[in-house]
């Protein structure tokens, strides 16, 4: 429902291709592809990645207007943060995205190995340690986790399938 509201919702203009949604309890985080500008298909190295940023944000700049009101409609319907990101040439950027605590009870070996990324200035806190362990473990296990949430959605399907427990 949420990704059909979006998809309604968002302008044609805006991306090529179809929009990524990336949903939790708290945030829905909207992923559009840009176009590649035709100046692109000439140029190479720094030059590129400077035109592609630009063009970035560019699109960033001309469509937060327009963004905000979908954000605060959205915000008030689903009852989740919205933010936005885009994709152009395989990069990904996002705009805005929400930090949220999490609470956690660490045993002394694993407090040890925050405080080692801390000491060695890989992460400023023990907080930035455990957020950059995430995106480590996350970034060497994708297809694993894939599955996973693949697996999650189909039990979601069957269980909405399933009877009505509170009939």
């Amino acid at each position: 429902m949420i990704t059909s509201w979006f998809t309604g919702r968002l302008p044609e203009e805006w991306f090529s291709g179809e929009q990524e949604f990336v949903l939790d309890r708290e945030e829905i985080a909207v992923i559009g592809t840009l176009p590649v500008p035709a100046a692109a298909e000439s140029a190479s190295g720094a030059e590129r990645a400077a035109l592609l940023d630009g063009h970035i944000q560019r699109f960033r700049e001309e469509t937060r207007e327009r963004r905000i009101e979908i954000a605060r409609e959205a915000e008030h319907r689903f009852r989740r943060k919205v933010s936005w990101g885009v994709s152009c040439e395989g990069e990904t950027v996002m705009f805005t995205t929400l930090s949220i605590p999490v609470m956690t009870r660490l045993r002394q070996q694993e407090r040890r190995v925050l405080d080692t990324l801390v000491a060695a200035g890989v992460a400023r806190s023990r907080s930035d340690a455990l957020a950059w362990c995430v995106r480590l473990v996350g970034s060497h296990t994708d297809t694993w986790l894939a599955d996973l949430r693949d697996a999650l959605q189909h039990v979601d399907r069957v269980r909405s399938a399933g009877p009505d427990v509170n009939a």
